[in-house]
């Protein structure tokens, strides 16, 4: 049985390897299949897998990748994301498949021919890509406004143009700028109505997504992580000025009774500091019964309308 980390062949435990390095090592598919659901590997691609015990770092994640790019290829979207800044550029479920590695050949954009890999056109300046652990990656100013045109849905295109953000390779103004030479491409609509809402102080999908809500609401532009003064604590969304503070808690940080109690008690401080706090979770944030934008507008129209402050569930 592979159950721990430690029980895989020992040249398998501190690198990311391929299936046929692995069955080379003396595994089975199924012994492999056994070590992802136990979770002390991780697939990042197709055919690649890394073990638990490794920390996530770029150069883990560029020895990850360099094994099933082709050389001379450059690596985009959300794979370009996910080098760059690690699990945080993921969205809830992406752990539970494998995504294919979007890339490139060549700089002229020629469709690569690999099962996997998810590649096509695209038209790069030779600025926008730069060397990482002997990889090509697109910059991330340029990863943000590709995943800001043609991610999924528009959770995950403002999502990753925050992560983006949040590195500190480029601000929103230019960012911005970069929007009106994308005219006539698919997805730019989109692209104008979000690049104008992103926000580095994003720390996850649900943040992000939950700001998106917020500003579909039609509220006053809010500020993230924001410190609640006299408190240790800081606020995802706020209003400082009525004192709101909204909040996602996701199942993976906010489920086990640990978790709820530290939550309990934070929320009591934060409340006892004169804040107004709206705690949301997936279901109010996503699908068809989500009441996000209502919610966020019943309550700050309360506190517009002089309510005292209270958590609200």
């Amino acid at each position: 049985m592979i159950d721990e980390p430690g029980d895989g062949p020992r040249e398998l435990r501190e690198r990311p390897f391929t299936t046929q390095q692995a069955l080379e090592a003396g595994m089975t598919h199924d012994q492999l299949t056994r070590a992802v659901l136990s979770r002390w590997l991780r697939r990042p691609a197709k055919g690649v897998y890394v073990p638990a015990t490794l920390e996530d770092t770029l150069e883990t994640r560029c020895a990850a990748l360099s094994l099933s790019v082709p050389d001379d290829a450059f690596i985009c979207d959300h794979s370009a994301a996910w080098l760059l800044a690690g699990d945080r550029a993921l969205v809830p479920g992406d752990h539970l498949a494998v995504p294919e590695v979007s890339c490139f050949r060549t700089l002229t954009g020629r469709r690569l021919r690999r099962h996997q890999v998810r590649s096509g056109e695209r038209e790069l300046r030779p600025d926008e890509v730069v060397e990482l652990g002997g990889l090509r990656v697109t910059t991330p100013l340029r990863t943000a406004l590709d995943i800001g045109r043609l991610a999924r849905n528009t959770d995950v295109r403002l999502h990753g143009m925050d992560t983006m953000l949040s590195l500190g390779a480029f601000t929103r103004a230019e960012l911005l700028a970069e929007v009106p030479r994308f005219k006539g491409y698919r997805g730019v609509v989109g692209l104008r109505a979000l690049a104008p809402l992103a926000d580095g102080g994003s720390q996850s999908f649900g943040e992000s997504a939950l700001r998106l809500r917020w500003h579909q609401a039609h509220l006053p532009w809010p500020t993230t992580q924001h410190p609640v003064p006299g408190t240790p604590y800081i606020l995802d969304i706020a209003l400082p000025e009525e004192m709101f503070g909204p909040e996602y808690d996701g199942e993976e940080f906010h489920s086990n009774p640990e978790q709820k109690a530290h939550d309990a008690t934070r929320r009591r401080e934060i409340l006892r500091a004169g804040w107004t706090v709206e705690v949301f979770r997936k279901e109010h944030v996503f699908g068809p019964r989500q009441n996000a934008e209502r919610r966020l507008r019943a309550t700050y129209d309360a506190l517009v309308l002089g309510r005292t402050s209270r958590t609200y569930l």
